[in-house]
C-alpha cells in the first residue's frame, strides 16, 4: 500500500481542501523531496481563485519550493538523501537557439510545472529530465530555509531591472506594492536608484512599503498618479516604470509616467481576456521604449538565489507570515485584504 501525505487540493475556483493523498513514487532518474517551507506567490492565488485549470480538477499547486531530498533513485549520483534543496520550478533545455542565445527564460522545451503536481503538499516529485537539467541548489547551513523560498519570485525581479538596466542615479516608478513591487524597489536601490516612487490603490501596503527604501508613495485612488509623477520629477517623468500588478489601467498610466525615452516595464500579467488600450502616439512621439517581462533566465535565477539567502537582502522583514499548510485559505485571505506582505506555508 502505497503511504499517504497532506496536501491542499484545489478543485474549483476558492475551493482548496486539506487532504490526505497518495505520496508520489521516486521517479527512475529522479528524487523525492519533503517540502519544508513553500511561498505562497501572487501568481498561486490568482490560479487558487479563477478556473485557472478549466475545470481539470483536483490539482496541487505551489512552486516557490524549499526541502529536504527524502528519496533518490540509486541511479542519480550527484544528489543524496538529507540534502537541503531549493528548486527553480523551470527546467531549462539550455539547447534550444534561445536557451544559448542566453534567453532560457524563453525556452521551447521547458517542463511546465503547473501540469505538474505541485509544492502545497508534505512530499513532491522530480523527474529525471530535472535532475539532468538542474537549476536545483543546495541551502547552505545557518540560512533560514523560509528566506531560500523568495528565491523564485525575486528571480523575475531580478532579471527584469538587469535587462532594463536600472542604474545609479534613475528615478524608478513602480505601480503595485505587493511583494513583487517591494522586490522591485529593493533591488532599484542596490542597483543605485536616486528615487524610487510606489503607486498603489492600499493605505496600508504603502505603509509597508515605506519601510523597503522606498522614496515616494501615491495612493492613486486619492491622487492622480501620473500627476504626482510629473510632480515629484519637476515634470520631466521617470525612467523607468514598472507595472507590477495585474490591472490594464496601471499599464494604460504607466506610459505617461516615463521620460522622454524612458522605458515601461509591463510585469504583471493581467486577466487573459482582456486588452490595455494604449495611446501610441504618445509612445512614438516620445521614444517611449515598453518591455514585456517574463521569467528569468538560468543565470540570473541563479544568481537570485544567491541574493535572496544573503544578508543584503531583508527576508525577515518581506516574510510577514509563516503558516501551516492547513491555514491556505486564511493566507490567501490576508494577502488580498493587504494584512500580509509575504506568507510561506509549512507543510
Amino acid at each position: 500500500m502505497r503511504k499517504k501525505m497532506k496536501a491542499a487540493v484545489m478543485y474549483g475556483p476558492n475551493d482548496i481542501r486539506i487532504e490526505e493523498v497518495e505520496k508520489p513514487d521516486c521517479p527512475d532518474g529522479g528524487f523525492v523531496l519533503k517540502v519544508e517551507a513553500v511561498g505562497l506567490c501572487g501568481s498561486d492565488i490568482r490560479n487558487l481563485t479563477t478556473d485557472s485549470r478549466k475545470g481539470d480538477y483536483p490539482h496541487i499547486y505551489g512552486h516557490e519550493i524549499v526541502g529536504v531530498i527524502d528519496e533518490v533513485d540509486p541511479k542519480v549520483e550527484e544528489y543524496k538523501v538529507g540534502e537541503r534543496v531549493y528548486i527553480y520550478p523551470m527546467a531549462h533545455c539550455l539547447k534550444c537557439e534561445y536557451c544559448r542565445s542566453g534567453h532560457s527564460e524563453n525556452c521551447i522545451d521547458t517542463e511546465d510545472y503547473t501540469q505538474c503536481p505541485g509544492g502545497f503538499a508534505e512530499y513532491i516529485s522530480y523527474t529525471k529530465k530535472r535532475v539532468e537539467r538542474g537549476a536545483i541548489y543546495r541551502v547552505p547551513e545557518g540560512v533560514s530555509i523560509e528566506a531560500a523560498t523568495l528565491a523564485e519570485p525575486l528571480s523575475s525581479v531580478y532579471a527584469c531591472q538587469e535587462n532594463v538596466d536600472i542604474r545609479l542615479g534613475d528615478t524608478v516608478v513602480i505601480l503595485g506594492a505587493g511583494p513583487i513591487g517591494i522586490f522591485h524597489s529593493l533591488l532599484a536601490k542596490l542597483r543605485g536608484a536616486e528615487k524610487v516612487i510606489m503607486v498603489e490603490i492600499n493605505d496600508s501596503r504603502l505603509e509597508i512599503a515605506k519601510k523597503f527604501s522606498v522614496d515616494y508613495v501615491i495612493n492613486s485612488t486619492k491622487e492622480d498618479p501620473i500627476e504626482g509623477v510629473r510632480r515629484i520629477t519637476n515634470g520631466k517623468g521617470a525612467d523607468k516604470v514598472i507595472s507590477a500588478n495585474p490591472s490594464t489601467l496601471s499599464q494604460q498610466q504607466a506610459i505617461f509616467m516615463a521620460k522622454k525615452g524612458g522605458i515601461v516595464v509591463f510585469f504583471g500579467g493581467v486577466a487573459g481576456d482582456t486588452l490595455t488600450k494604449l495611446d501610441t502616439n504618445y509612445l512614438h512621439y516620445n521614444n517611449i521604449w515598453i518591455y514585456g517581462h517574463y521569467a528569468s533566465n538560468s543565470i540570473q535565477v541563479k544568481k537570485a538565489f544567491e541574493l535572496s539567502i544573503s544578508d543584503r537582502f531583508p527576508s525577515e522583514k518581506i516574510i510577514t507570515h509563516v503558516m501551516p499548510l492547513d491555514n491556505i485559505n486564511q493566507a490567501i485571505e490576508l494577502v488580498k485584504l493587504g494584512e500580509a506582505l509575504k506568507v510561506v506555508l509549512k507543510p
